[in-house]
């Protein structure tokens, strides 16, 4: 994420905030990782405290946990023991370096114009044949929850054009409902996509 204001709600509440999300791995997570070979080299963007990083270093995956906020870095190296590296989606240089990323509930921070320079990005970092999860909360545009973070709520279509335009062939769309931290229920997706080039 790039936003200036949403680095510094996720710094300032990153101790209460991975307290609420101690529990068990996002619910994409074990199907995401059942695609994967074993010990496959995980990135992950927006790590948070390091919930997910833990089921994937559980399950014999390499991780490089990355993330925004320096907070929040802090809480996932406490929580995992492994480095965290500070890195904002548009500092993403790497060139197929990974066989995986992993996004969840992060990349809808970035800013809509420049989402689809990241999701370029993320399909140079990744290996051919590789596999890239994220997902989503839609809308129509740039706007900020009650706490002040900013989400792109990208509306459905554009962001798959993004996709596309970036390179990604889709494997599993699923559109659904759910609540976040705000308790608003919004319109979400998740999408697995594969690097074919």
């Amino acid at each position: 994420m790039t936003d200036e204001a949403t680095l510094a709600f996720y710094d300032r509440e990153a101790p209460s905030y991975t307290m609420s999300f101690a529990q068990g791995p996002a619910r994409h997570l074990d199907a995401f990782l059942d695609r994967l070979v074993q010990g496959a080299h995980i990135l992950e963007l927006g790590c948070g405290g390091g919930r997910d990083a833990s089921r994937m270093l559980e399950r014999g995956f390499t991780v490089d946990m990355t993330d925004g906020s320096s907070g929040m870095a802090t809480k996932a190296k406490e929580r995992t023991g492994q480095d965290v590296r500070l890195l904002r989606f548009d500092q993403l240089g790497a060139v197929e370096a990974y066989d995986a990323v992993w996004a969840h509930a992060s990349l809808h921070h970035q800013p809509l114009a420049g989402l689809g320079d990241v999701l370029t990005r993320i399909y140079r970092a990744t290996r051919k044949d590789g596999w890239f999860f994220a997902n989503y909360k839609l809308g129509n545009g740039d706007a900020r929850d009650t706490f002040g973070r900013l989400y792109n709520f990208s509306p459905r279509e554009h962001l798959l054009q993004l996709y596309r335009e970036a390179g990604w062939s889709f494997e599993e769309i699923e559109d659904y409902r759910a609540g976040g931290l705000d308790k608003v229920e919004r319109d979400w997706i998740a999408i697995t996509a594969r690097k074919h080039g």
